[in-house]
Order: structure tokens, then C-alpha cells, then sequence
């Protein structure tokens, strides 16, 4: 009897094994998918906090009048260090994503901290070597303006490694999911705060104080040495927390989607065989001989997938350059930025035009630091509110690869009758709003209003930050994630210019309407504006411009070839 039940034991014995472990591998394979999902959301805490340093440069309205003021630069100077630090902005983006996406968000976190350290330390001495204090003193004589655009272009290089380093870790952690939308966005909002309570940080604690006992401005010296700490800090951190989940998983799906579009058919990397050689094995043991080849599989299977993921990346460059579409959304891009970034950086000087100086300070209903908030949590409020709203309402995406005709087809989402809202619809919105705030400052209507101007720097704030949330995200939606940083990289350059010309022409404006000013104040005579002719015929020309650039991304949408005709749903 016992013999006969034996097998049935012995069937139930390893049926109990083979049960047991299973559920240690069903086991393992959740805490491991649980290990990935903890780090994935670390690393988007930390981007998180990137971002809420990282935009320091956006509070350069909060000290840039006391450049004119204590430091005796004239407009143009104040223009030619802000310029400077966004040429250093977004001119190296192109460059850097490059980097951040072949070796990592970490380093580049890493360097954006001692960039920031010792760009922020060098203009602070700067500044305490020549500025007047606050009873109008000289100290000395000071050190030259080109030391001050030295460090404010190390700012500038600073500002872009951690803002860079913090949004690809949430593009490629977060581009494939549900909400990726919200998910590029919240970075971006936070890059957009980080200008408003460094701010009322600095206008509320970080002050000096006037003769009479009130509070004055910003004690310029403090809040850099402030912010060098503070952001040296934080880039560190990022250097140990940002982290790409699952990449290698991006880069295997990408692959798998050119095959399908038929681009890979000619391509070199396909055609290419790996040749595996193991040396000579005749003196090795049967055992050695296994290790040998488990290591060397190992090793070309390491090199197998390096080798893809650079060739993935230089094809995904090259069909982006080569993508006519890609130029019309860069040049909206130019069109649309520059006005929003010289109307930010010159926020400071545009409110000391609305009263003749011979108003007391105290009496004037504003001042910088209100707007530099306002202006950031408007942009924040926005970011967050056009990368949920495109989540709900824009059409299903489906894939990126366009390669061919059949391809686009294939791709087009199914019938719905789900009511949707083409994600470039909201970005020509936004824009419209940016060039209304426009309109309404250069008619005249918040002249002697400084009450007024709210409007405009809610109308420009919410223009401003939708369209840094709307123009990465329909990148990711029309060529991917996996090359993200690079693409991305290009298109952020053009603000570059943009914010160049338009500084320029506003700093021209400006000192020639200072010249012709009948208002005139001994040492200030050609260096402080007084009047709508201070800003007028520029704030028409920025409208104009954004108008322009609108006409672009339709074009790009709409027109021949545009993005609707190629079956993709933007």
C-alpha cells in the first residue's frame, strides 16, 4: 500500500516545490518592481526640488534696478549681463541634453552645483566691491562690468545643468504613462516658483533698511551668498538621487517601433552581425571554459546595448533635424519666448517708468518683488493647469515613429466620440495670452497706474509659463522620450535669441527715451526713463512677434506636411 502512494507523494512533493517556487519568483519580481517604483519617485522628489532652486536667475528684476541704481550701470549694462546669463541659458541646452541623455541626469546635477556655487559667489564680491549702500556711500571703486557678466554667465551654465538635469529624469521616468502630461509639467511649474519665493525670501528677510528704520531693498550681497549655498546644496543632492528607471527598456521599445515603420530596413546597425570570439580555450577546464563564456556573453551583451542606444539616439537626432515641422515649432518658439523672457528680466525697470522720480518710493503702489511672484505663480498655476488639462482633454497619442505612410495610418488613434482639444490649440491659447499683456502695457493704461499692473504680469506670467510647459510635452508626444534631453535641448536654445533681440531693442528704446525725457535728475540724466515713451513702441513689437510665431505652430499643424495631414495626434 505504501509503495502503490509513493508516486502520488512524490507528484504532490514536487508539485508543492514547483508551486513554492513560483511564488518566490512572482515574490521577487514584486519587490523588485517595487524597489524600481521607490526610485523612480525619489528621483521625480528630488527633480521636484531642482526645480524649486533652479530658477533663481528668473528674481534678477528683484536687484537689477539697484545695478542701475548703486552699481551706476546704465540700461544697457543691466541688459548686457542678464543677456549674457541667457545666452549661457539655453545656447549649451542642445549640448548638455546630449549629454544627460548618454550619461546620465546625475553628473550633469553634480556640475550645475559648483556652477551655481561659484557663479553666485564671484557676483556677489562683485557687487560689494563697488556698490553704494543704502545712504549712498561709495564704497570703492569696484571691480569691472565684464567680471559681473563673467559670473552671471557661470549662473547661466549653472541654471541650465539643474533645470535640464531635473526634467528628463521625469520625461523619461514618467513619458510613457497615463499622466505624463502632469508629469513634465510639475517639474517645470516648480522651475517657475522657485522665482517666487526666493523673492519674497529675499525682499522679506534678506533686506537692508533705510535711514529712517523701514524696510528698503534687497540686500544684494546677502541673497547671493544665499543662493550659492542653498543651490549648491541641492545640486549635490541631485548628483546622488536622479535617476533614469528602466531605460534600457525605452530604448528596446523605440527599436521595435522603427523596425515596424520600416526605417530599419536599410539601416547599417541591422545589417551588422555580432561576431562573438572566446580566444584560445584549448588549456582551460570544462568548468573555467563555461565562465569564460558566461563573462564574455555578459560583456558583449553590455556592448550589444550600448552600442544600440547610441545608434537609436544619433538616428532619433538626425530624423528630428531633418523633420521640417521641427523648424516651424523652434522659430514660434523664437517668436513667442523672447518678448516673454525680456518683459521678466526688465520687470524692474518697466515699473520705475510709471512715476516720475520725484515720487517718494514709498508711495508707489508696487514694487518688483510683488511681480517677480506674481509672474511666477501665475506661470506655475499655468504649468500645471495646461499639462492636466492636455492629459484630459488632447487627443490619444499613439506611438512616435512616422517613418511611412502606412505607418501614420496605423498609428492614427481609434474613433471616439470622446470630446478632445489638440494639445497645439492650447499652445497658440497661451500665447494669445502673452501678447494681450502686451497690448494692455504698451496702450498706455497702466501708465501712473502701478495698481494696474497686475494685469500684465498675470496675462504674461500665464502666457510665459504655458508655453515652457506645452512645447516640451508636444515633443515627447511627436518624436519621443528616448532622446528627449537632446531634442528638447534644440529647441530651448532659441529663447537664447529671442530674449538677445529683445533686450536689446528694449534697452535701445529705453535710453533713447531717457535722452529725449524732459524729466531730469543731476547724475541720473540719461540713465532713469520716465513715461510711456520708455516702453511703448517695444511692447507693440513683442505683440507682433508672438502673433508671428502663432502663425508658425499653426502652419506647422495645419499646414502641408503639418503634423494633422502625417496622421499625428497632437
Amino acid at each position: 500500500m505504501a509503495t502503490a502512494q509513493t508516486p502520488l507523494l512524490a507528484r504532490d512533493h514536487d508539485s508543492i516545490r514547483s508551486s513554492s517556487s513560483s511564488s518566490i519568483r512572482g515574490a521577487g519580481r514584486r519587490e523588485e518592481s517595487r524597489q524600481r517604483d521607490i526610485t523612480r519617485y525619489v528621483a521625480f522628489s528630488s527633480a521636484i526640488l531642482s526645480c524649486l532652486c533652479a530658477g533663481s536667475i528668473t528674481t534678477y528684476s528683484l536687484y537689477g534696478h539697484l545695478f542701475q541704481e548703486r552699481l551706476r550701470y546704465t540700461q544697457l549694462q543691466v541688459n548686457i549681463v542678464v543677456i549674457a546669463a541667457e545666452l549661457a541659458l539655453y545656447l549649451p541646452v542642445s549640448l548638455l541634453g546630449y549629454l544627460c541623455d548618454r550619461i546620465g541626469p546625475a553628473l550633469l546635477s553634480f556640475i550645475s552645483a559648483i556652477l551655481f556655487g561659484f557663479g553666485y559667489l564671484l557676483a556677489a564680491f562683485t557687487y560689494r566691491s563697488g556698490a553704494k549702500d543704502v545712504t549712498g556711500y561709495i564704497i570703492e571703486r569696484g571691480w569691472p562690468l565684464w567680471v559681473m557678466v563673467v559670473a552671471f554667465v557661470i549662473i547661466g551654465l549653472g541654471t541650465t545643468c539643474m533645470y535640464l538635469s531635473a526634467v528628463t529624469t521625469c520625461a523619461k521616468n514618467f513619458g510613457k504613462g497615463k499622466h505624463r502630461g502632469l508629469a513634465l509639467a510639475c517639474p517645470i511649474a516648480a522651475f517657475g516658483l522657485s522665482g517666487m519665493w526666493q523673492s519674497q525670501l529675499g525682499s522679506r528677510v534678506l533686506y537692508e533698511r533705510r535711514p529712517n528704520g523701514k524696510v528698503g531693498d534687497v540686500d544684494v550681497f546677502k541673497y547671493f551668498v544665499f543662493l550659492a549655498v542653498s543651490l549648491l546644496a541641492v545640486g549635490l543632492l541631485g548628483s546622488v538621487l536622479l535617476k533614469v528607471v528602466d531605460e534600457e527598456e525605452l530604448i528596446d521599445e523605440a527599436v521595435d517601433e522603427l523596425e515596424r515603420s520600416g526605417i530599419l530596413e536599410d539601416s547599417e546597425f541591422f545589417r551588422r552581425s555580432l561576431e562573438r570570439s572566446y580566444g584560445s580555450t584549448d588549456e582551460l577546464s570544462d568548468e573555467d571554459l563555461a565562465e569564460v563564456r558566461r563573462l564574455q556573453d555578459v560583456k558583449a551583451h553590455e556592448d550589444e546595448e550600448a552600442r544600440k542606444k547610441t545608434w537609436l539616439l544619433n538616428e532619433e537626432t538626425r530624423r528630428f533635424l531633418k523633420d521640417k515641422t521641427m523648424w516651424c515649432l523652434a522659430a514660434g518658439f523664437f517668436f513667442v519666448s523672447g518678448p516673454g523672457e525680456a518683459f521678466i528680466t526688465n520687470l524692474g525697470t518697466i515699473i520705475g517708468t510709471l512715476y516720475p522720480p520725484s515720487v517718494d518710493p514709498n508711495r508707489i503702489p508696487t514694487t518688483a518683488a510683488t511681480h517677480v511672484s506674481i509672474v511666477a505663480i501665475t506661470s506655475t498655476v499655468a504649468r500645471i493647469l495646461f499639462g492636466t488639462l492636455t492629459d484630459l482633454l488632447a487627443p490619444v497619442s499613439v506611438g512616435h515613429h512616422f517613418g511611412s505612410a502606412a505607418n501614420s495610418l496605423a498609428s492614427l488613434p481609434p474613433r471616439s466620440s470622446r470630446f478632445s482639444i489638440s494639445r497645439v490649440a492650447f499652445l497658440i491659447g497661451s500665447a494669445l495670452l502673452l501678447s494681450i499683456g502686451e497690448v494692455v502695457l504698451a496702450s498706455g493704461a497702466i501708465q501712473n497706474h502701478g495698481e494696474r499692473f497686475w494685469i500684465v504680469s498675470t496675462l504674461i506670467g500665464s502666457g510665459y509659463g504655458a508655453i515652457f510647459s506645452l512645447t516640451p510635452l508636444i515633443i515627447t508626444i511627436i518624436w519621443g522620450v528616448e532622446n528627449f534631453g537632446t531634442n528638447w535641448g534644440i529647441v530651448a536654445m532659441v529663447p537664447a535669441f529671442g530674449a538677445t533681440v529683445w533686450g536689446v531693442v528694449y534697452s535701445s528704446v529705453y535710453q533713447w527715451a531717457s535722452k529725449r525725457s524732459s524729466v531730469r535728475q543731476d547724475m541720473d540724466e540719461e540713465i532713469l526713463c520716465y513715461g510711456k515713451l520708455c516702453y511703448e513702441g517695444t511692447f507693440w513689437g513683442m505683440a507682433v512677434s508672438v502673433w508671428i510665431g502663432c502663425g508658425l505652430w499653426m502652419w506647422a499643424w495645419l499646414g502641408r506636411d503639418g503634423w494633422k495631414r502625417r496622421g499625428i495626434a497632437v
